[in-house]
């Protein structure tokens, strides 16, 4: 992934900070580049703006375990194991 990619994620997410779809995007990209914390960050962002399906809840809950954050991946995984059921 190029650096110009992240760049211009940054950018869209900045014009555009209600669009939950660009937020998804820029938390894969920095996820996909080993940017954990910065990754998880931008997922958070996203589940506070959208309805996730449990895909969010899971890699969120996937970033915060290589974090270190156990409880916090464990609530994340359990939210969203509760939301694909309800679907």
């Amino acid at each position: 992934m190029t650096s110009d990619r992240l760049t211009n994620l940054r950018r869209m997410v900045q014009s555009r900070p209600d669009d939950p779809r660009l937020q998804f995007g820029l938390a894969v990209e920095l996820l996909n580049r080993g940017e954990t914390r910065e990754g998880a960050a931008a997922l958070r962002a996203y589940l506070a703006q959208a309805e996730d399906e449990g895909n969010g809840w899971g890699r969120l809950g996937a970033a915060l375990a290589e974090l270190g954050d156990v409880e916090e991946a464990r609530d994340a995984y359990a939210r969203g194991i509760e939301i694909a059921n309800q679907r």
